[in-house]
């Protein structure tokens, strides 16, 4: 009995304990990924979109259809491309809106808005061994007009 309780008070402080404390830098670590995304966009730098998305992003869009709303897709893979390709560099200098507001920070993971030209962006960002990463994407599309 007694190796049961002192396992079970073993476990339970194992999963009390706080997470990792934030910095500083992590912060900035994490402004840095937001901005790679939304900067590399508007530059067609694929280098900068590559650093900043973990290779299995998802960024996903809610479309409406005739038949309902869908959930439309993106790989990693499609959007550096699609950077490379200069997609981002359609949109003029003076609609290049980048505000970034990192909404939460706990332990290894991250919410951040982005703010931009004419969309607006919820990224899950992700410590790895080699930095902060965007694993997701949620984006809508801001009303015309």
């Amino acid at each position: 009995m007694r190796t049961t309780l002192a396992a079970l008070a073993l476990l339970l402080t194992t999963l009390t304990l706080p997470a990792r404390a934030q910095t500083p830098a992590d912060s900035a670590a994490i402004r840095q990924a937001a901005l790679d995304y939304i900067e590399g966009w508007y530059a067609g730098n694929a280098d900068r979109m590559t650093r900043a998305l973990h290779p299995e992003l998802a960024k996903r869009i809610v479309q409406p259809r005739a038949d309902g709303r869908t959930l439309e897709s993106m790989t990693a893979t499609q959007l550096i491309d699609y950077t490379g390709r200069g997609g981002g560099r359609m949109t003029p200098a003076d609609r290049q809106q980048k505000d970034v507001t990192i909404l939460d920070i706990y332990g290894n993971v991250a919410s951040v808005k982005i703010v931009a030209g004419d969309w607006i962006d919820y990224l899950h960002i992700a410590r790895f061994d080699d930095g902060w990463k965007i694993v997701n994407v949620l984006w809508e599309m801001k009303p015309r007009g």
